[in-house]
C-alpha cells in the first residue's frame, strides 16, 4: 500500500465522486460539433507533448483531406503534472510514462526525430535526418529545455544521492528525488528548495514540493529535527498577489523560511553548500545591489533556468525585445498566432505569453489555435480568445490542496464557485490533482476536452 493510501483511509468512498468530477470537466470543455472542413492544407506540428498531441487529435476530427505531420523524436509521452507526486513517494515513475504513439490518431503522420531548423520565410522545417518539410501552417509546441549547465557544480547524475533532488528532469529523476527526500524526512537537517529566475513550467511545483517535504518530515523520523528553506529570485512567492499572501501565511504557520531575491547559481556537493546570487534594493538610491551568499543543506532541490529549445531560438520566431535570454515565441496573447508570420502558431510552454505554462493552460489554448487555424483555411477570421487561464492545484500537504485558477490579469477564475474555495486547503482539491486531473488530461490528449 502506498503512502497516499495509508494517509487517506476514506479514499475509496470518494473516488467515484472524483472521477465523476473529471468526467464533468471533460464534458464541460468538449469541442463543439462543427462541420468538417475539406482542405489539402499541409499542417506541421513540432512537438508531441500535451499541446501538439491534443491539437493533432482535434484537427483530424475537424479537417477532411489535410496533410497533418507531427515531428517529435521522443518515444515516451510524459504526464508531467504527476512528477511532483513521484518526487514525494506518492506515485511510481511508471505513473507518468506512456508511449507517444498511444495517443496519436490515424490520419496523422509521425516523424520520429527532432526538428533542427525552421525557415519561416520559405515555410520549411528540417529534421535531424536532413529531411525538409514544407508547410502551409506551422504549430510550434516543442515544450522547453532545462538548462542544468547554468548551475555550476551540478549534473544530473548527482540526483538521488548526496541529498540532491531534481524532479523536473523526468520520471526517473523524480523517483531518485524521492530517495533523497525520504532520507531527509527520516534523518532531518536543512532542506533548501529553489526556483529559477526565468519563466518556468508550472510555477507552483516548487511550492508543492516545499509543502510536501515539510509535511512528510513533520510526521517522519525527522520530526522536530529539520528546517525547510524556500529560495526564489522573485520578490513574491507567487505571481498572483492574493495567492502569494496566502502561501506566505502558510509558510509562516508551517515554519518554512522564505528567502526572496535568491537565485541558485552553484553547488558544492562535497561541502553540501549552495551559492545564491542575492539582489536587494539600495536603501538610498533604490538600485539593486547584488552579492553572493552560501547556504548549507542536507537536502537541496534544483530547478534550473528554463528556455525555449535551440531550434526555436535559432528560428527567428522568438521575441526580440523581451525574454531575450529565454527565446519564447513571439505571438499574440489572445490568439497565440505569430505576430510576424500569420501562418505560424505557438502552443504550450514555448509560447511567449505572460501566463500559461501548465497542462491546464494547454487545455484552453488548443481550441483557440484550432479555431484560428481552421478559420484561416476557410479564409475568414477566428473568433475564440485565450485569456491566460492557468490552473495550479497547489498541494499544501498530503491529502490537502488549494485549486488555484487565474488569468492574465491575476483574477481568480474558479471553475467550481460555491463548491471549491480556491484559497482553502481542501480534500476535494487534493483529489482533483491526485485522481481527476489525469483523467481530464487523457481526455484532452484525445481531443475530447
Amino acid at each position: 500500500m502506498s503512502r497516499s493510501e495509508n494517509l487517506r483511509p476514506s479514499r475509496r468512498a470518494v473516488l467515484g465522486m472524483a472521477l465523476a468530477g473529471a468526467a464533468c470537466a471533460s464534458v464541460r470543455a468538449a469541442p463543439a460539433q462543427a462541420a468538417r472542413v475539406a482542405t489539402s492544407a499541409r499542417i506541421v506540428i513540432i512537438g508531441a507533448g500535451a499541446a501538439g498531441t491534443a491539437l493533432a487529435n482535434r484537427l483530424v476530427q475537424r479537417l477532411e483531406g489535410a496533410e497533418i505531420t507531427l515531428i517529435d523524436g521522443r518515444a515516451e509521452h510524459l504526464y508531467q503534472p504527476g512528477l511532483s507526486l513521484v518526487a514525494a513517494g506518492l506515485r511510481p515513475a511508471s505513473y507518468v510514462v506512456s508511449r507517444t504513439t498511444d495517443w496519436l490518431p490515424s490520419g496523422v503522420t509521425l516523424i520520429a526525430e527532432p526538428a533542427v531548423a525552421i525557415d519561416a520565410e520559405t515555410k520549411t522545417v528540417a529534421t535531424a535526418s536532413g529531411r525538409s518539410l514544407g508547410y502551409d501552417f506551422l504549430v510550434v509546441a516543442p515544450g522547453l529545455v532545462l538548462d542544468h549547465d547554468a548551475i555550476e557544480g551540478f549534473s544530473l547524475d548527482m540526483v538521488g544521492r548526496d541529498g540532491i533532488g531534481a524532479l523536473y528532469a523526468g520520471p526517473d529523476y523524480a523517483a531518485r528525488t524521492w530517495t533523497a527526500v525520504s532520507k531527509f524526512t527520516d534523518e532531518g537537517g536543512i532542506a533548501l528548495l529553489s526556483r529559477p529566475a526565468t519563466e518556468m513550467k508550472c510555477a507552483g511545483a516548487p511550492l508543492k514540493h516545499a509543502f510536501l517535504v515539510e509535511d512528510i518530515a513533520s510526521r517522519g523520523g525527522a520530526k522536530g529535527r529539520y528546517e525547510v528553506h524556500y529560495t526564489c529570485p522573485q520578490p513574491a512567492l507567487f505571481s498572483v498577489p492574493i495567492v502569494a499572501e496566502k502561501v506566505r501565511m502558510l509558510f509562516e504557520q508551517r515554519g518554512i523560511a522564505t528567502h526572496t531575491g535568491h537565485t541558485l547559481t552553484a553547488i558544492d556537493p562535497g561541502r553540501k553548500t549552495a551559492t545564491f546570487t542575492t539582489s536587494a534594493p539600495d536603501p538610498v538610491t533604490g538600485a539593486a545591489i547584488q552579492s553572493q551568499v552560501e547556504l548549507p543543506y542536507d537536502y537541496l532541490h534544483v530547478i534550473p533556468p528554463q528556455r525555449a529549445p535551440e531550434v526555436i531560438r535559432q528560428s527567428g520566431l522568438s521575441w526580440a525585445d523581451r525574454w531575450t535570454d529565454q527565446g519564447w515565441v513571439e505571438c499574440d496573447p489572445q490568439t497565440l498566432r505569430h505576430r510576424r508570420y500569420p501562418e505560424v502558431f505557438a502552443l504550450g510552454d514555448v509560447a511567449g505569453v505572460p501566463k500559461g505554462k501548465t497542462a491546464a493552460s494547454v487545455k484552453w489554448q488548443v481550441p483557440v489555435v484550432e479555431d484560428h487555424l481552421v478559420a484561416a483555411i476557410e479564409g475568414r477570421e477566428g473568433s475564440q480568445s485565450y485569456d491566460g487561464y492557468t490552473s495550479c492545484p497547489l498541494i499544501t500537504r498530503v491529502g490537502r490542496a488549494m485549486l488555484i485558477e487565474f488569468d492574465y490579469h491575476n483574477n481568480l477564475v474558479p471553475s467550481f464557485p460555491g463548491l471549491i474555495a480556491p484559497l482553502e486547503e481542501l480534500w476535494i482539491s487534493w483529489l482533483m490533482k491526485e485522481v481527476a486531473l489525469k483523467a481530464t488530461y487523457n481526455a484532452m490528449l484525445r481531443g475530447q476536452a
